[in-house]
């Protein structure tokens, strides 16, 4: 197994001094003192869970009530019990959200419910539509009804994919107006949501979402849910995804930053899809926190809202993504590159048949900066700095001893 510990040990000695300077007494946007509260995260076991609990359990009073199937990426937060400052905050409970009955008593007892549950792996999207499709509209529904039954406050992580195409990408490749913003940056409030053909299935995942969001607009609108909708463009940093065979299947395919680890720790080529061309924006899990930190700690401000969570200047193709992570880890881990970095495959051939994809996805920033006055710091290079380093302390030894050949025995 990869040694998890090194992401740990930072996060305890950091989590220390920003308890010192955030206990003095917390503000919110409009000065006021902002109260303590219980937030039921469901799929707070993932990448972002993992995060966004470090956070409220390093700066903040709140309480956590941690729904997951899973718990390897929080354990350092539950683990000795009794033995953090923070350990009377936080508690794990094991439940699959499809059929528990706990989870509406859950959802009941706390001031706050973040879902972050969802099967977002794009190869999934082919492969298993059906699953896709409950996980992210049909098991999502309840949650939404007892939030909703419960006036209780809900903020709901859906996907910048529910934006699809850009209107851009139907015009002729040299056509001028593909040039102006308003033909491809992704506004919350104005731009639509293109999707494929139905045979398409890749648009499986951005239909349930688009789906769930009119769903939650609607409860609010005719019941009075409290609801945030948060739409992310692309977080990337430590302990996103899996590497296959590692800390997953052997036969799983992560999303791009995953991949691209992959090839780079078994040094294999990257496989490009489609020759790379897709565009799209990167933005540090740890500055994507801060943003929604503010959404939990600014309801006045939140609520009603749907915000993009990107960083528009971090935008680069594909292929110059795995030219930048070929750089990065080649500097990190003291390797040098090979001497073929990068092979090109169709779609087809590494997603399977139905597979689409979206053209460009810059996120307009306009009403998260007015709203909460949150705008991204970290730089494409810097944080697949942090990345990668992470990627090659925590798996390189794992990736070495799982493709190591026996030692044959006389």
């Amino acid at each position: 197994m990869p040694n998890f510990e090194i992401h740990q040990v930072a996060f305890h000695f950091d989590q220390e001094k920003e308890k010192q300077k955030s206990m003095a007494g917390r503000l919110d946007l409009d000065g006021k003192p902002i109260k303590a509260m219980k937030i039921c995260m469901i799929g707070a076991g993932g990448f972002i869970g993992s995060h966004l609990c470090e956070k409220l359990m390093a700066e903040t009073d709140h309480e956590v009530v941690a729904v997951d199937v899973y718990n390897d990426k929080i354990r350092h937060l539950l683990e000795p019990p009794g033995q953090h400052p923070w350990s009377n905050r936080i508690s794990f409970h094991r439940l699959n959200i499809k059929h528990d009955p706990r989870l509406e008593g859950l959802i009941k007892s706390s001031d706050l419910t973040i879902n972050l549950a969802a099967i977002c792996t794009p190869a999934d999207y082919n492969t298993r539509p059906l699953d896709t499709i409950y996980s992210n509209f049909i098991d999502a529904l309840p949650v939404v009804k007892y939030c909703s039954e419960n006036q209780k406050r809900l903020i709901h992580f859906s996907t910048c994919e529910v934006y699809g195409k850009t209107i851009g990408s139907f015009l002729p490749k040299d056509h001028p107006l593909r040039q102006e913003p308003e033909f491809y940056v992704l506004n919350e409030d104005a731009s639509p949501c293109i999707f494929g053909s139905i045979e398409k299935q890749r648009w499986s995942y951005a239909c349930a979402k688009q789906l769930i969001e009119r769903l939650i607009y609607a409860e609010g609108a005719e019941n009075g849910l409290e609801f945030t909708i948060v739409r992310p463009f692309n977080w990337i940093g430590p302990r996103m995804d899996f590497i296959p065979g590692i800390d997953g299947p052997s036969e799983g395919v992560p999303r791009v930053l995953a991949c691209f680890s992959n090839n780079l720790l078994r040094r294999e080529p990257l496989k490009l899809v489609d020759g790379g061309q897709s565009q799209r924006t990167f933005v540090y899990i740890k500055d994507a926190i801060e943003a929604v930190l503010l959404m939990i700690d600014n309801p006045a401000r939140a609520n009603s809202h749907i915000f993009n969570v990107g960083n528009p200047n971090n935008e680069v193709t594909v292929r110059q993504l795995g030219e930048m992570m070929t750089e990065v880890y080649s500097k990190v881990s003291g390797e040098p590159a090979l001497e073929v970095p990068t092979i090109d495959v169709s779609s087809k051939e590494f997603y399977g048949e139905g597979y689409d994809d979206s053209d460009k996805r810059i996120p307009d920033m306009t009403i998260i900066n007015k709203q909460l006055g949150w705008n991204p710091k970290t730089s494409l290079w810097d944080l697949l700095e942090s990345t990668l380093t992470y990627q090659h302390r925590t798996y390189a030894e794992a990736i070495k001893k799982s493709i190591a050949k026996p030692v044959a025995t006389s």
